[in-house]
């Protein structure tokens, strides 16, 4: 398993469906990196990112923590993501995503938003009036 690099492609998002995958991502993760991954549960996806396997000198913004809970938020109002999911501040999770991926691509954008770059997030989960 490589490092993900920042912003990450979608397609190179882990699956930690399984256990094992889990462990696997996550581990590697502690290598000083964010964790992200996406998850099957049933026919909907699961979301998941951590940021403290990326280490004590990473630091987020207080603008990016509002750009994030605005995304789900939006993500939340428009039933793309289940009301309970979770905008951090350390851990971050997303629940009932349609597909993979629709999960692969707002676990790239929210680990390109952890890293300070929100394109890929505003992109993912636009504001409507």
């Amino acid at each position: 398993m490589r490092p993900l690099p920042t912003p990450c492609p979608s397609g190179l998002v882990p699956d930690a469906t399984d256990v094992d995958a889990f462990n696997a991502a996550y581990r590697w993760a502690k290598q000083h990196q964010v964790f992200v991954a996406v998850e099957e549960q049933g026919r909907r996806w699961t979301v998941k990112a951590d940021t403290l396997t990326a280490g004590p000198d990473h630091t987020i913004v207080d603008s990016t923590y509002d750009a994030i809970r605005a995304a789900v938020i939006q993500l939340i109002r428009s039933r793309q993501i289940r009301a309970d999911s979770s905008a951090g501040p350390v851990y971050f999770v997303q629940y009932d995503v349609e597909s993979e991926q629709r999960a692969r691509d707002l676990a790239a954008a929210l680990h390109a938003a952890l890293y300070g770059d929100l394109d890929p997030l505003a992109r993912a989960a636009p504001e409507t009036s």
